[in-house]
């Protein structure tokens, strides 16, 4: 049976395509608050795991040694858009741990918006490996290697003692056995696990609410989400949703997209999380229907929800600059969330 219409795509006033999706939303018990489609489908969450896959380097004592701040921090749990203030922090990332550029394995990939796109080609600069949208994330992995002195050379390959490591955290956050978790190679070349899209949920939920984890992990989701909200420009950049969506928020949303149409929340004063998987991977619906969400449970107020409200119904325009139709997430009906009390 086919996952539910989520995304609706207009040509005038004709329904011209549309995307399939899943949501999951849970509560500190882990039950189903709200779903649409097949929560139980397998998915990779891809950059929606970063938040995780950095836990052991917060609970390893590299931060103190190195000195690390929170804007670095920040970045190693982002997807940048390889502005010039990400290729800054990353590099005094490098900086401090004594390696280079060259040392990044996630590949060259051209930033993602056109004023930094023509600054390198007005340059005659090629992309680089620090451009990469997960070279922060890279970075973060390469100072966990160094601090605890294991190899770098090899700090991709999946038997690498960093993923097994990181293998036993998602594990414990997701709630799924590790014998279950299948995993590939994620665009950055480093190793990604798959999980249902109610485990990601979980995930979420226990990121801004770690309670059953020891103090040392406790610590390390507080250091982390302080530091997103202090520098939500690290976790995306301008013109992005996570960007935009953490900075209004002030610390009551944590939301990270992923790419392949992933998108999760973490909403921290009802203790709940969501995750979003659009079935085609098309980049963009997701964020319609975290908006709609967003506003469906009234987390933001009516002027920042009025900031953030062209992501769920987006102009759809052609080279002519011609209004063609618009991109809208359907009625999701999420009359429950308005009787949830806060924690």
């Amino acid at each position: 049976m086919s996952n539910p219409i989520l995304v609706e795509v207009m040509r005038g006033d004709v329904l011209e395509s549309f995307h399939r999706g899943v949501i999951c939303v849970v509560d500190s018990d882990n039950h189903i608050l709200y779903q649409q489609g097949d929560v139980k489908q397998v998915c990779f969450p891809r950059s929606a795991l970063k938040f995780f896959q950095q836990i052991p380097l917060l609970c390893s004592g590299a931060i103190e040694y190195f000195g690390f701040t929170r804007k670095e921090i920040a970045i190693m749990c982002g997807s940048h858009n390889g502005e010039p203030t990400h290729v800054e922090t990353v590099r005094s990332i490098l900086n401090k741990i004594g390696l280079k550029e060259e040392d990044l394995q996630c590949g060259p990939q051209m930033p993602t918006l056109r004023e930094d796109q023509y600054l390198l080609i007005k340059n005659d600069i090629k992309p680089q490996k620090i451009h990469n949208n997960c070279s922060g994330k890279h970075a973060g992995f390469l100072a966990y290697c160094v601090y605890n002195n294991l190899d770098i050379a090899t700090y991709i390959q999946p038997t690498h003692a960093l993923h097994q490591t990181i293998l036993t955290v998602i594990s414990d956050f997701h709630e799924y056995p590790v014998s279950l978790i299948k995993q590939g190679v994620d665009g950055c070349s480093a190793p990604i696990f798959s999980f249902p899209v109610y485990n990601q949920a979980i995930a979420y939920r226990q990121l801004v609410a770690p309670n059953k984890f020891d103090q040392s992990v406790q610590n390390a989701c507080k250091l982390m989400v302080d530091s997103i909200v202090e520098f939500p420009e690290m976790i995306a950049g301008k013109h992005r949703y996570c960007t935009d969506l953490m900075r209004l928020s002030k610390g009551e949303l944590i939301g990270k997209t992923g790419a392949d149409g992933v998108y999760s929340l973490g909403i921290v004063k009802q203790q709940l999380g969501v995750c979003i998987k659009i079935d085609d991977g098309k980049m963009g619906p997701q964020y319609n229907v975290a908006q709609a969400i967003v506003e469906k449970m009234q987390l933001l107020s009516e002027a920042d929800n009025a900031t953030l409200h062209h992501y769920i119904a987006t102009e759809n325009k052609n080279f002519g600059g011609m209004v063609t139709g618009e991109t809208k997430t359907v009625d999701l009906q999420l009359p429950q969330f308005n009787s949830i009390k806060m924690h």
